[in-house]
């Protein structure tokens, strides 16, 4: 029974803070997760608490998910239930985020694609091995969600709606269970061994055989826990298996095990032949000793994924009044857009917003990478998920949930775990062809064992069955590919699909786009000068009062350069497009925009400095009054900070670099000399530009594109692999294999280097595991592997692929 630490619908502990309650009987019920609390809230809602009654009167009540009624009324589908991990993919298409329950090897996660694809309106379904999520995709017109987990159900498996909290209590319950099969499996052991070595060290005779006799049944009665608690995962999903007619990893493994104890209670019964109760005990020990440490390590991977979904607090003080009046303290569920919340130090931002009162600073590095912490003011951007590190504030909040940044980016991160690559589509492949024919090399093995020494027979057998590692070859790529995702994203680089690692490194040839990539893509002043006479306050009041009514860039870039200040009161303002503003200031008439458009006013020639600026691509802004010029001034777009080290990165490790934009030529050759590269190309449409990436491509080059705009998304889309940067559009994102959230191009190097290393880790991992099989599995037919050796063998393996993955958690 659920104690009152204990969710009072599923039964698991409610996690410390937590503080959802569902008002059930006339009183009020701990929740330990939102979607626990949606579906209690609607069982009361359609008038079925006697479920809970009828349940709670049981002495040893289970606790469903959801009960049978209900699942005929088919809750899942209801639309509060599924806000949480349903997302709308096109007018009638619907994306769910589940956790599968029960999924031991890659041939589970080939049998639940497979019968989930098989169900009418199901378009899409891709599973992740290392994380167990899946992601779902149905037509709502054809299907219900409800029917998708019936169907899972229907084959042994259950899927649960994805959620951070449960996720976490999904995996302690994993390590309870593991823990306690382990620790049978190993006592159980231990003792056996107690009765088996006098039998070993006693000399021929000296044992009576009514003594042995003994030693037999009592090894059986301890070996009965061990084959039906902690082997019975692998018997289960073997039956499972067999059922529909696949041969999954677990087959062997049952297949070995029951042989071996089957046998051994054929002679204990008999009083005739040999026994191998110390063999399974050892061997089941040392295999669930190896898928606990493969379990644990797993999970770790895992959690630096889930780390963004963490990010966000479960509860905030709303302001419901400000300013002024008290603070609530509510669920960060139920915010809205344009509540006011205070963030004291030490506490997360609960959705994206603006400051609104007070001065502090925030710690984004989970979001974009940077580890130094950002100044916030009054009028600043906040994102949700950021740590506020300084002094209080007060935010107003424009999005929340879903809709937030934090949000994005934890889709993208869930599309590309989804995701399976090529490499392990065909590690898949492999692995389950593996087991078929190590099945005809198991028997194979006996038939010639039997004919030459049969006494030798059935310990071969077994080994061989045993000693293969096709989990090796499942996990070598997605647990090598689930940390560097983790790792990749606390650099600020997000990989949004599942291919995009493996062809991140292996690019040779980075194209750039201009504007917004390598430059900040906001024109600002570089350079003022005063024509002779002219006096800088007057400047800046003049233009100030020109230009303070427009909204073009260059216009804000002049505003920021004068900054705020005094201005005058103007008459007869007339803006003309593509050359600038004109306007009457007391009793003059003033310009100020392109030089030509301002010397029409005196007929004076340019400056010498001011033809040099234009010749060298820069954008030129005058102001001139009737009699001569007042002011020029000089207006680029600033390179990025890390622009120039990114790229002497890329160039270090042997790219090619281009850049090509759609601006002027002249300011494009500009950028190019500044940051040392030799192919440039401006003035280039979308289609120039996706016609250049087509040519790059024909002659064998791996193409990596950065951009950032709406006109980059067709060339990203052309691109082997594509990056957009974190504060482009909206489309450009969309269209991107990975994001730099940080907008700093210094990352990126970051991330191609650990792109490599993940990439010479896979090969590692499929190399081991392909060696170890051709290795193991003949001296296992030849006799030189016992059954517990294979265990040994076997259990190994699987947890040196995932200890090898690990080590892309450390700083490159």
């Amino acid at each position: 029974m659920a104690t009152e630490h204990d969710c009072y619908h599923c039964g698991l502990p409610v996690p410390q803070g937590f503080d959802l309650f569902v008002e059930i009987g006339g009183a009020p019920r701990a929740m330990c997760c939102a979607g626990c609390q949606a579906v209690a809230q609607a069982i009361v809602a359609n008038g079925l608490t006697d479920y809970y009654t009828h349940r709670d009167a049981l002495p040893e009540s289970p606790r469903e998910a959801i009960p049978v009624a209900l699942q005929e009324l088919g809750l899942f589908d209801h639309p509060d239930v599924q806000k949480n991990f349903v997302r709308p993919v096109g007018e009638h298409e619907r994306e769910a985020a589940l956790i599968l329950e029960g999924i031991t090897c890659a041939a589970c996660v080939w049998l639940n694609e497979s019968h989930i694809a098989k169900q009418p309106g199901v378009t899409a379904v891709d599973i992740n091995y290392a994380t167990r999520r899946a992601r779902v995709r149905w037509d709502e017109n054809v299907t219900k969600l409800s029917a998708i987990l019936e169907a899972i159900q229907a084959i042994g498996y259950r899927a649960h709606p994805y959620d951070v909290t449960k996720s976490e209590q999904l995996a302690q319950k994993e390590r309870r269970t593991a823990q306690w099969r382990l620790f049978v499996a190993g006592f159980g052991m231990m003792q056996v061994m107690m009765y088996a070595v006098p039998v070993y060290m006693a000399i021929e005779g000296e044992m009576a055989a009514d003594i042995e006799q003994l030693m037999r049944w009592a090894s059986l009665l301890l070996t009965l826990p061990v084959m039906f608690y902690s082997s019975a995962p692998f018997f289960r999903n073997a039956w499972r298996d067999m059922k529909f007619r696949r041969v999954g990893m677990d087959v062997p493994v049952a297949l070995g095990i029951g042989v071996a104890f089957a046998a051994s209670v054929w002679a204990t019964l008999v009083a005739a032949g040999e026994v191998y109760f110390d063999s399974v005990t050892m061997f089941v020990f040392f295999l669930l000793t190896g898928r606990y440490m493969e379990m644990m390590a797993r999970q770790k991977a895992a959690r630096g994924v889930e780390a963004m979904a963490k990010a966000i607090p479960a509860f905030c003080e709303r302001l419901p009044h400000w300013p002024g009046g008290d603070a609530e303290r509510v669920a960060v569920a139920n915010l809205v857009a344009d509540d006011c919340v205070r963030i004291k130090p030490g506490e997360t931002i609960p959705g994206d917003g603006t400051v609104i009162e007070g001065n502090s600073s925030s710690d984004e590095s989970l979001l974009t990478g940077e580890s130094l912490p950002v100044p916030k003011r009054v009028g600043d951007p906040v994102t949700g998920g950021s740590i506020n590190v300084g002094s209080p504030l007060v935010v107003r909040l424009e999005r929340v949930g879903e809709a937030t940044r934090l949000a994005s980016i934890r889709r993208l991160m869930e599309q590309a775990a989804a995701e399976k690559p090529a490499l392990v589509q065909l590690a898949d492949r492999i692995a389950m062809r593996f087991v078929a024919v190590l099945l005809v090399l198991a028997v194979a093995t006996w038939l010639y064992w039997w004919n030459t020494d049969p006494s030798q027979a059935l310990w071969i057998f077994v080994a061989v069955l045993v000693v293969s590692c096709p989990c090796a070859l499942s996990l070598a790529t997605p647990a090598a590919l689930t940390v560097a995702t983790g790792a990749l994203a606390r650099e600020g680089v997000l990989v949004t699909r599942g291919h995009a690692i493996e062809t991140l490194a292996r690019a040779d040839h980075w194209i750039f786009d201009k504007t917004g990539t390598l430059t900040v893509g906001r024109p600002a002043v570089v350079e003022l000068r005063l024509a002779p006479g002219a006096d800088a306050a007057a400047v800046f009041v003049q233009v100030r009062a020109l230009e303070q009514a427009s909204e073009h860039p260059l216009a804000r870039a002049l505003l920021a350069k004068v900054g705020a200040g005094a201005t005058a009161p103007v008459r007869d303002l007339k803006a003309i497009t593509g050359q600038g503003v004109e306007a009457r200031l007391a009793d003059a008439t003033l310009r100020i925009g392109v030089p030509a458009f301002v010397a029409e006013l005196h007929g004076q020639p340019m400056p010498d400095e001011m033809t040099a600026w234009l010749a060298a691509g820069d954008s030129v802004v005058a102001l001139g009054d009737a009699a001569g010029w007042r002011a020029w001034f000089r207006i680029a777009d600033a390179l990025r900070p890390g622009a120039r080290q990114a790229l002497a990165r890329l160039r270090a490790q042997g790219m090619r670099l281009s850049i090509l934009s759609g601006d002027a030529p002249q300011t494009v050759a500009a950028v190019a000399r500044e940051l040392g590269v030799e192919d440039y190309r401006g003035g280039m449409t979308p289609e120039g530009k996706h016609a250049y990436l087509r040519e790059t491509q024909a002659r064998g080059e791996t193409v990596a594109m950065v951009g950032d705009g709406v006109n980059d998304a067709p060339v990203l889309a052309q691109a082997h692999v594509s990056v957009a940067m974190g504060g482009g559009t909206d489309l450009a994102r969309g269209q991107a294999d990975v994001v730099l959230l940080s907008d700093d191009p210094v990352h990126l190097g970051n991330g191609v280097a650990l792109a490599r290393r993940a990439l010479g880790i896979i090969r590692q991992n499929l190399l081991w595991a392909f060696t170890y099989n051709i290795v193991a599995i003949p001296l296992a037919m030849a006799g030189w592997v016992t059954p517990w050796m294979a265990g040994i063998g076997m259990s190994a393996s699987s947890l040196l692929v995932v200890l090898n993955a690990l080590r892309l958690q450390k700083q490159a």
